[in-house]
C-alpha cells in the first residue's frame, strides 16, 4: 500500500481506524437492534394468554416453537442468495439499503399485530436479512484490503457493534414491550432499523468505490482467484450435481414451510404416509439421503489431501447442529421458562441493588458508544453532517427510552390489595381460588373468601382506592393494576373472543416497599454482556501457546454449554405447580451458555477458507448456513415441546434432554480429535 494511499486511509481517524468503519458500526447495531428487539419478543407475545395484563395470542408452545424454527432457519439460508445477488448484481452498499428497507417494512407489519401482518413481517425479515446479513461484514473486509494487519482489530470493533445493538435492542424493544404493548416494541425495533439506513445511506461519501455496484474491473480479481485455483484440482458441478441442489433445496423449503403450515394452519403438503411415517419425515429423510449423496460425490473426485480436510469440514458442521439446537433455547423455551417459572419479583433491598446494577448496565455501554459517536462527528461532521445528525437523533431516542425505563422502575411501588374468590376443591383434593370477575355471577351456594395479592405499578395508590387488577398471564395468584387504557383492551378483548374479560375489582390494603419485576427479556442480554465480558479472556487464550486444537474447542464449547441446562435441570428438580425457580439458575445457564459460544462460535467459519479449496468455498458457505439453519429449526421444534415434556414428565427432564445429548456430542468429538488432527493435515 502506497504511503498516499495509506494516508488517505486514516484521513478520518477514529480510535486508530477510518471513520467508514464506525458508519458500518453503527448500521449493523441499529440492525441488531431491530433483529433481535423483535426476535426476543416473538414467542412470548406468540404464548402469552390471550386476556391479560399484556394479552398474546394465546398460541400452544409447540406451534409457536414451529414458526420459530423455520422463521430462524431461513434467515440463515436466504444470505446464500442474497450473497450472491449482492457480488453480482447491485454491490454491497445497495444491498445494505435493499436488506434494510425490506426488514424496516417488515417490522412495521408485525407491529400491526393481525395474523396476516406477522407472516408478512416475518417473511420480509428474512428476505431483508437475505440481502444485508453477507454484505456488511465483506464491505469491513474490503476496507481493509491493503491494511490486513488492522483487520482482526477493525472486526473486533465491529462485533462490539453486532453485541451493543443486540443487548439495546432486547433490553428495550422487551422492556416497551412488556410494560406497555406489544406493538410497540416491534414497532421501535422498525424506527431504530429505518434510521440505522438513512445514516448509513447519508455517509456514502465516505466509502469511495467500496461496496460499489460490481464492474470490470472485478474481472481482475476474478482471475487472479482462478489462478490461485489451479493447484488445485479442477471438480466442475456436473449437471447431476446441479440437479440434486435444486431439488434438495425443494424438499429443504417446503419442510420449513409445511411444518409450522400443518400445525397452525392444518394444510399439509406432503399428504401421505410411507411404512407408518408421515409424508413430511419421509420426504425430509429422502432429501436427506440425497444430499449426503451430494456431498460425497463431490468430496471423493478430489486428491486425498484435499478430500480428507473437507471431511473434517462436514465432521465440525455435523457437531454444529447440536450447539445451535441446544443453544437457541434462549429464544424459545427458555423465554416462557422465564416467564412462567422464574422468581423475577425483587422487593426492599433486593430491588435497589437490582436498580442499581440495571443503571450502570444501562448506562455504562451507552456512554461508552456515545462518546464513539462524538469522536466521529468530530471527525466527519462536515463531509455527512446529514448522517451524523440522523445519528443524533438515534441517541436522544435511546437515551429517552433509557431514562424512562430507569425511572418507571425506580419509581415503581408494591401494594397489597384485597379481592373476591370463590374458594373450591378440585380433583386431587386440593383448594382452589378462583378470583370474582366483573363479568361473573356468583350464586348462593359459592362460598366467597377475601384473598390479598401483590401487585406493582408507578401509580400512585392510597390505602382503601378502588381499583381493577387482572392475572398477568396464566398463573392466577400474579396480577397487574389495569389503568384506563389497559382496561379498556381488556373489555374489548373478552367481547372480540366472546369471554370473561378477567377484570377483578380490588382494594388497596397496605402501600408497600419498592418492587421490581424484572421483565422476560431483561434474561436475554446477559448473553451480550457475558460476551463483551469475557470475549477478550478468550481473545488472549487462542493467541497463546495454549491455544487448543479445533476438536477440543468444539468439546469444550458443546460440554460448557451442557453444564448450563444442567444446572436449569438441577434447580428446576422437583418443583411443582405455583413453585418459581431462583433467578439464579437462570443466569448461571446463561453464563455457561456465552462461555460455550465463545469457545465455538469463532471456530466454524474460519475453517471454510482453511479447510476447503476454492471451487468449493461458496458451496461449503451454504454448507455452514445449513447447518446452523438445521440447529435453529431444531431448537424450535424441540423447544416447543417444553410444554408437553413437563406436563408429562418434569420441567427438569425437559432440561436434562439439552445437558446429556450435546455433552455427549462434546465427549464425542473430543474422542475425534486425533482423528480430524489426522484429516486436516497440519491445519490449525
Amino acid at each position: 500500500m502506497s504511503d498516499s494511499a495509506r494516508t488517505n486511509f486514516f484521513s478520518t481517524n477514529v480510535l486508530g481506524h477510518p471513520a467508514g468503519l464506525f458508519v458500518l458500526f453503527f448500521t449493523e447495531m441499529w440492525e441488531r437492534f431491530s433483529f433481535y428487539g423483535m426476535r426476543v419478543l416473538l414467542i412470548n407475545f406468540l404464548t402469552m394468554t390471550a386476556i391479560g395484563f399484556n394479552p398474546g395470542w394465546e398460541w400452544k408452545m409447540e406451534n409457536a416453537g414451529a414458526l420459530f424454527g423455520t422463521y430462524a432457519g431461513l434467515l440463515y439460508l436466504t444470505p446464500i442468495v442474497g450473497g450472491y445477488i449482492a457480488d453480482k448484481l447491485t454491490g454491497y452498499r445497495w444491498a445494505v439499503v435493499i436488506g434494510s428497507i425490506i426488514m424496516t417494512l417488515g417490522h412495521a407489519s408485525m407491529a400491526l399485530e393481525t395474523e396476516l401482518s406477522m407472516y408478512m413481517g416475518l417473511a420480509l425479515l428474512v428476505i431483508g436479512t437475505g440481502f444485508f446479513k453477507p454484505t456488511m461484514t465483506s464491505m469491513v473486509s474490503e476496507m481493509y484490503k491493503y491494511l490486513p494487519e488492522k483487520k482482526d482489530g477493525a472486526y473486533t470493533i465491529f462485533y462490539m457493534g453486532v453485541n451493543a445493538g443486540a443487548f439495546f435492542g432486547m433490553m428495550l424493544c422487551g422492556y416497551l414491550a412488556e410494560r406497555v404493548g406489544w406493538s410497540w416494541g416491534f414497532g421501535l425495533a422498525g424506527i431504530f432499523m429505518l434510521l440505522g439506513t438513512l445514516q448509513f445511506w447519508l455517509a456514502a461519501p465516505l466509502f469511495g468505490s467500496i461496496g460499489d455496484v460490481p464492474s470490470k474491473r472485478d474481472a481482475a480479481k476474478a482471475k487472479e482467484e482462478e489462478a490461485m485455483e489451479d493447484a488445485v484440482k479442477r471438480n466442475p458441478f456436473t449437471t447431476v450435481d446441479m440437479v440434486l441442489v435444486v431439488i434438495t433445496a425443494i424438499i429443504g423449503f417446503a419442510y420449513l414451510i409445511n411444518d409450522p403450515l400443518s400445525k397452525i394452519g392444518g394444510i399439509n403438503l406432503f399428504p401421505f404416509e410411507v411404512a407408518g411415517l408421515s409424508g413430511q419425515y419421509f420426504t425430509v429423510i429422502i432429501g436427506l439421503i440425497l444430499f449426503l449423496f451430494l456431498v460425497i460425490s463431490r468430496i471423493v473426485r478430489y486428491e486425498a489431501v484435499i478430500r480428507d480436510r473437507m471431511i473434517a469440514f462436514v465432521i465440525f458442521a455435523f457437531f454444529t447442529v447440536f450447539f445451535w439446537m441446544s443453544f437457541e433455547q434462549g429464544a424459545t423455551s427458555l423465554v416462557t421458562f422465564a416467564r412462567d417459572n422464574v422468581n423475577r419479583v425483587l422487593t426492599g433491598s433486593a430491588a435497589t441493588i437490582y436498580n442499581v446494577v440495571n443503571l450502570l448496565l444501562t448506562v455504562v455501554p451507552l456512554l461508552i458508544i456515545t462518546y464513539v459517536l462524538y469522536l466521529l462527528a468530530k471527525q466527519t461532521f462536515k463531509k455527512i453532517a446529514a448522517s451524523n445528525i440522523v445519528l443524533v437523533v438515534c441517541f436522544i431516542g435511546v437515551w429517552g427510552v433509557v431514562g424512562w425505563m430507569l425511572n418507571r422502575d425506580w419509581s415503581t411501588t408494591a401494594y397489597d390489595v384485597t379481592y373476591q374468590a370463590i374458594e373450591t376443591t378440585n380433583g386431587d383434593g386440593e383448594t382452589v381460588y378462583n378470583p370474582v370477575t366483573q363479568a361473573m355471577t356468583v350464586a348462593p351456594t359459592d362460598k366467597v373468601v377475601t384473598r390479598t395479592a401483590s401487585i406493582a405499578d408507578p401509580a400512585q395508590l392510597n390505602v382503601g382506592d378502588q381499583l381493577a387488577i387482572i392475572h398477568k398471564d396464566k398463573d392466577v395468584t400474579e396480577f397487574g393494576y389495569l389503568d384506563e387504557a389497559r382496561k379498556k383492551i381488556a373489555i374489548e378483548r373478552g367481547k372480540e373472543l366472546n369471554r370473561d374479560n378477567g377484570i377483578i375489582n380490588a382494594t388497596v390494603k397496605e402501600v408497600k416497599d419498592s418492587q421490581v419485576e424484572i421483565t422476560v427479556s431483561w434474561f436475554s442480554i446477559l448473553n451480550s454482556f457475558f460476551i463483551i465480558a469475557f470475549a477478550s479472556f478468550f481473545s488472549r487464550w487462542w493467541d497463546s501457546k495454549y491455544n487448543p486444537s479445533a476438536a477440543t474447542k468444539y468439546a469444550l464449547g458443546l460440554i460448557i454449554m451442557a453444564i448450563g441446562f444442567g444446572l436449569l435441570a438441577f434447580g428446576a428438580w422437583g418443583i411443582t405447580d405455583g413453585v418459581k425457580v431462583s433467578m439464579v439458575w437462570l443466569i448461571l445457564a446463561y453464563l455457561f451458555h456465552t462461555l460455550g459460544e465463545l469457545c465455538l462460535s469463532p471456530v466454524g467459519l474460519s475453517y471454510v477458507s482453511k479447510l476447503v479449496p476454492g471451487r468449493m468455498i461458496a458451496f461449503m458457505f451454504g454448507m455452514w448456513y445449513l447447518a446452523i439453519a438445521i440447529g435453529n429449526k431444531l431448537a424450535g421444534t424441540l423447544g416447543g415441546q417444553i410444554e408437553n415434556i413437563t406436563n408429562q414428565y418434569s420441567l427438569a427432564t425437559f432440561f436434562l434432554i439439552f445437558t446429556i445429548v450435546p455433552a455427549a456430542a462434546g465427549v464425542l468429538v473430543f474422542l475425534l480429535n486425533p482423528v480430524l488432527k489426522k484429516l486436516m493435515h497440519g491445519v490449525r
